[in-house]
């Protein structure tokens, strides 16, 4: 684990925390460029926008497409999640190319990056990014456990 690791997952989380409005479970998804400047950030919005597909990662991948001007490719871009990437949002970082994944907390219900399943780092696929999970992996799960708590 880095420190910039740590610095971006940390963005992530307070990008997570705008979900608290919407009633949306906090997940805050952040894109790096190349250089490691923020391309997009979102977080979750299926609430808010009645949107099954309205998960952090998507938003904030769409986002980053229109801004890196590279069409839908983000070559050597970085996705910062406070959580393990469900299997559409694994297999939509599959398909933007991104670089790496980075993510907190691991999701053993529904995470593709490892738990459940391994999407991201599937042979079978003609793209694999890096894989880092488990940054402040104790805070993100906080966060979410605060929110179901209340939600329950």
């Amino acid at each position: 684990m880095t420190p910039a690791n740590e610095i971006h997952v940390r963005r992530a989380l307070d990008v997570a925390r705008e979900a608290l409005a919407t009633d949306d479970i906090p997940i805050g998804a952040v894109v790096l460029s190349p250089q490691g400047h923020e391309l997009a950030a979102a977080p979750n919005a299926r609430e808010a926008l009645g949107d099954p597909t309205a998960h952090a990662e998507i938003l904030a991948l769409r986002q980053a497409a229109r801004t890196h001007g590279d069409g839908w490719r983000l070559t050597d871009c970085t996705l910062v999640v406070t959580v393990e990437p469900c299997t559409m949002c694994a297999g939509a970082a599959v398909l933007a190319r991104v670089s790496r994944v980075v993510f907190g907390a691991w999701q053993p219900k529904t995470g593709a990056a490892g738990s459940l399943w391994d999407v991201l780092r599937d042979r079978r696929l003609p793209h694999r990014p890096e894989v880092v999970g488990g940054v402040l992996a104790d805070e993100c799960t906080a966060l979410l456990e605060r929110f179901f708590a209340n939600h329950r």
